[in-house]
């Protein structure tokens, strides 16, 4: 009598915990594709668009933001998703070198004012992150049994973003000399969630998922929360919201926080995806762990 093959416990709750985890993960990109879009629109706004070049991050926040809400199929379709997530990291290295190029080319060249005053060095970093966690979401939609491998993928570039994130904001914030307790938040939760998150992405646990779960949560929440105080902050100007044409550009970004929410979902989902190749059968695991 042939051996029965190994069966998932629940194959109706595994397939719904991918769903849900594909749907985080496509929320997430989109979402970092977004604050893109508005965040770059504004602060190349602020630099009257006075290159050409500038047009093209908010051009390609719009089309990553639009690829990682589109459902991927097994289709020239799903092979012009791809271009496009991959097109998005592109475009993000090249931005990160032109906002490098500006700082250097500033009198005093890489210094704590330039890096403070000069074209954001990390912005361009977000355009990077939502092309790939879109292209990890593009594949988990496409294959089985490789949800274990995927997880961790993007367990571990949910952890690198939020490093960057974190930095980034440190460095703005400093410059802003926390002169409100709130401004500690950003720059220490999500690097305890990305402990976490590198935690599970070298050795999955189940044992620390809920709490972690619970910290992605709260750093969800913290980039609304954030937009909420940026918004606050752009009031306090001169005239205020009356005044909106020069505030909102003389004000904190407020399209910026938002990022944290599309990486608390993104790591959500990665938490999710650990979980569902956990449940796999045996001889799916082995083959998403080569």
């Amino acid at each position: 009598m042939a051996a029965r093959r190994p069966r998932s416990a629940n194959p109706v709750k595994r397939s719904r915990n991918k769903r849900e985890a594909l749907r985080l993960g496509r929320d997430g990109a989109a979402i970092m594709g977004a604050s893109v879009l508005f965040d770059s629109a504004l602060e190349h706004l602020r630099g009257d668009f006075r290159r050409d070049e500038m047009y093209v991050a908010p051009l390609t926040g719009a089309t990553a933001m639009a690829a990682a809400l589109a459902e991927p199929r097994r289709s020239k379709r799903g092979r012009m998703l791809e271009a496009t997530h991959l097109t998005s990291v592109g475009i993000g290295v090249a931005g990160m070198g032109f906002h490098l190029r500006n700082i250097s080319r500033r009198p005093s060249g890489v210094s704590w004012n330039n890096l403070f005053y000069a074209a954001p060095l990390g912005a361009p970093g977000a355009l990077i992150m939502s092309g790939l966690f879109g292209m990890v979401t593009h594949r988990m939609a496409q294959t089985e049994g490789y949800e274990h491998l995927h997880g961790r993928e993007l367990a571990f570039l949910t952890a690198l973003a939020l490093v960057a994130e974190s930095g980034e904001v440190a460095l703005l914030h400093f410059r802003g000399v926390f002169h409100d307790k709130a401004m500690y938040l950003p720059v220490t939760l999500p690097p305890l969630a990305a402990a976490g998150l590198m935690a599970q992405a070298i050795y999955p646990h189940r044992q620390f998922r809920r709490p972690l779960t619970l910290l992605l949560r709260a750093v969800e929440g913290l980039g609304y929360v954030g937009t909420g105080f940026h918004a606050i902050g752009v009031s306090r100007n001169s005239a205020g919201w009356r005044n909106w044409r020069q505030t909102t550009l003389a004000g904190p970004p407020m399209p910026a926080p938002i990022s944290f929410a599309g990486l608390g979902k993104t790591g959500r989902a990665a938490l999710d995806l650990l979980a569902v190749g956990e449940d796999q059968p045996r001889q799916n695991m082995e083959r998403a762990a080569i």
